[in-house]
């Protein structure tokens, strides 16, 4: 599209005309909503059916790996998805580039639901699967960034961690559905009904999702700041080569940051659901009621950290939120040692998804601070993703094989490490980079 045409299309749309803030946080938050969901039943049914369905005859432990492995590839691809999301960002708009993000992840999530297991057709079932997964994380590298540009953009002066939090709710809300909707499936079915057919339902569910999504999306208008950008010919041609020649600093900064918040995450989430039904033996659907609980209290942590931040700061919320993390790392072997008690896992996931989201409810609006309106689509988005190559791809692997290698206070070390990494970079970075 010219610069002609989107002068045109901007003026017809009322020029700098703004949004409501209920339009505007429905959208940011329904989007990343779906997307989550979609992100989280994978991560649910690696734990739960792929080991079986699509890595067979291997022993458990390989299978899970591996199952573990396919679910790494995303975080691979967010990258290269928020590059190319990023560009028509930054370059035609949030709006129409949020669409199509959208559209990417749920098309890859509905196939699949359709996908033929290793049974059916051998070694091809693993790889389309890698395939779609890869799909999944192309799309949400382009989501995320653009849900958080799409909120603070329409925020008021001093709102900015209130309005960036609604996008970040995405993420427990959509954890609960997901979890949630493995658990009602194992109250109607048999575990055998739920590898040979069921698991498929939550997939081919994200239909649904994705109508809504694009309704919603579709009403909204274009951000104030960008419509700016377009008035006053501020674009750049090429997004991210203005961003690594100019903004390096930011997003290397930015990138760990945000480290140890995918490390505590991935491995109160998806490493704990592996842990508790692999390891503690624990049913599924008590194991499910695990990780909802723990969604619900991720969930009631984002608003308290938005309202907080924006009276403090985030660089300063951030610095004393991390530490919290660092000291809770010492917590991880006693709790899970002990974990014959319910109550101790319960207290695991009450302390690691609270602190979880204090730390996510801000990060979104301290990533899209450091950068101007013409790169901050790609820069916030490429920042975001790079942490989750960091500190998410391999954590449910790497704390797997920690514990199985050398005890669980390793993990313990791990999720310490990542929050030291952290809080040197959240210091190093100056007021207005955070």
């Amino acid at each position: 599209m010219t610069d002609q045409n989107l002068n045109a299309s901007y003026a017809a749309q009322g020029g700098t005309r703004r949004n409501s803030p209920a339009r505007v946080l429905l959208a940011s938050l329904i989007g990343t909503t779906i997307e989550f969901f979609d992100f989280y039943v994978y991560a649910t049914a690696a734990v739960l059916v792929f080991p079986t369905l699509f890595f067979p005859g291997e022993d458990a432990t390989t299978a899970l790996l591996a199952s573990f492995a396919t679910f790494s590839i995303a975080f691979f691809a967010r990258p290269l998805g928020a590059v190319v999301f990023g560009h028509f960002g930054d370059r035609i708009g949030r709006k129409a580039t949020l669409v199509a993000a959208l559209l990417t992840m749920g098309v890859s999530t509905v196939i699949i639901g359709l996908l033929p297991t290793y049974a059916q057709i051998g070694v091809a079932a693993p790889a389309l699967l890698a395939l779609c997964r890869f799909g999944q994380g192309f799309g949400l590298g382009g989501e995320w960034g653009g849900a958080v540009l799409l909120a603070t953009e329409n925020a008021p002066e001093g709102k900015r961690s209130w309005y960036g939090m609604f996008p970040q709710l995405g993420a427990p809300v959509g954890l609960f559905l997901s979890s949630g909707f493995f658990w009602v499936l194992l109250h109607f079915m048999s575990q055998d009904d739920l590898l040979a057919w069921g698991w498929r339902l939550p997939f081919l569910a994200s239909i649904v999702l994705i109508v809504l999504g694009l309704w919603v999306r579709l009403s909204i208008t274009e951000t104030p700041e960008f419509a700016e950008a377009i008035k006053k010919h501020e674009r750049v041609e090429v997004p991210v080569v203005e961003l690594f020649r100019n903004h390096k600093r930011s997003l290397f900064l930015g990138t760990f940051v945000a480290l140890v918040t995918f490390v505590l995450f991935y491995i109160c989430s998806a490493w704990l659901l592996s842990y508790n039904v692999k390891v503690l033996q624990i049913p599924f659907l008590d194991a499910l009621k695990i990780q909802i609980f723990g969604s619900v209290v991720f969930g009631l942590a984002i608003p308290f950290a938005g309202k907080v931040a924006d009276r403090t700061g985030r660089r300063p919320f951030l610095i004393v939120v991390t530490i919290l993390i660092g000291a809770f790392s010492f917590l991880l072997a006693p709790l899970m040692s002990g974990a014959e008690s319910e109550g101790n896992i319960y207290l695991f996931v009450t302390i690691g998804m609270f602190l979880m989201g204090l730390t996510y409810g801000v990060i979104g609006a301290a990533l899209a601070a450091p950068f101007p309106t013409r790169v901050r689509y790609t820069g916030s988005s490429i920042t975001f993703n790079f942490a989750g190559i960091f500190g998410a791809s391999l954590a449910p692997y790497a704390a797997t094989w920690l514990q199985q290698t050398y005890g669980l206070g390793h993990v313990g070390y791990y999720m310490l490490a990542a929050s030291v990494v952290t809080l040197i970079c959240i210091i190093a970075s100056g007021r207005e980079e955070v």
